[in-house]
């Protein structure tokens, strides 16, 4: 919910929206433990039914991390339509992005404390309520996935074995 609520932000100041799926080459790790396809489905499922939304609008494309940082951002402009703006709430990236003069927005952070995939899969591992955080769309392709089962047993295999 908190990725809708920054798309929805974005679309406050800007009439096309690019959503960049980073380091789209990993999955089944800790902090990735979905595919890109995985995380495309996600948002775009819902996005397709949230009516403030004009998914003719919005493009959803994923980008690989690179070695070099100082050379992400020339990826991204290789990878997406151009672009005036980037809305980010990771420092880094905005720093990158702020190094060459491109506009860094900050989408406001809604509830972080929860609102959070660390803290979501945190709570997964725990068993603690989570669904509730993330949108009915999302929670399908988590139930078609067997995403708890997933997130479960990385969590558990990283902390026997350092990947």
């Amino acid at each position: 919910m908190g990725h809708i609520a920054a798309i929805k932000f974005a679309f406050s100041s800007v009439d096309e929206v690019v959503v960049v799926i980073g380091s789209s080459q990993t999955s089944y790790e800790p902090d990735n433990p979905f595919t890109a396809g995985e995380r495309i489905s996600m948002i775009k499922d819902s996005l397709n039914v949230d009516p403030k939304i004009d998914c003719k609008k919005t493009l959803i494309i994923p980008i690989p991390d690179t070695n070099v940082h100082s050379t992400w951002t020339h990826s991204v402009d290789i990878l997406v339509p151009q672009y005036d703006a980037v809305f980010t709430n990771n420092a880094f990236t905005g720093y990158l992005f702020s190094q060459r003069n491109i506009a860094v927005k900050e989408p406001k952070l809604i509830n972080r404390n929860e609102l959070s995939g660390t803290e979501i899969r945190r709570r997964m591992v725990k068993n603690i309520k989570w669904a509730h955080l993330v949108t009915e769309q999302t929670l399908k392709v988590m139930e078609r996935i067997n995403g708890v089962e997933r997130v479960k047993k990385i969590s558990n295999l990283s902390h026997h074995h350092k990947i």
